[in-house]
């Protein structure tokens, strides 16, 4: 795992990975939003979350922060 300077404070990398996760599913979850996909849906926020979880994992995936 590679950790990051940002001024002078090691950030893991896991943290700038949760960062960019929560920038797509904020804009996944506007434009779901947007076109009514959430009528469909019977629990939001499980959904939401289940979404955010996915979204992680594959910035880790093609990223490759957790390559041995």
């Amino acid at each position: 795992m590679i950790e990051t300077s940002f001024h002078g404070v090691y950030l893991p990398g896991l943290m700038l990975l949760n960062g960019g996760a929560l920038a797509c599913s904020w804009a996944l979850r506007r434009l779901l939003s947007l076109t009514g996909v959430y009528r469909w849906v019977w629990h939001p926020a499980l959904f939401d979350l289940a979404v955010y979880v996915l979204l992680l994992f594959a910035l880790a995936r093609f990223t490759g922060a957790f390559t041995t």
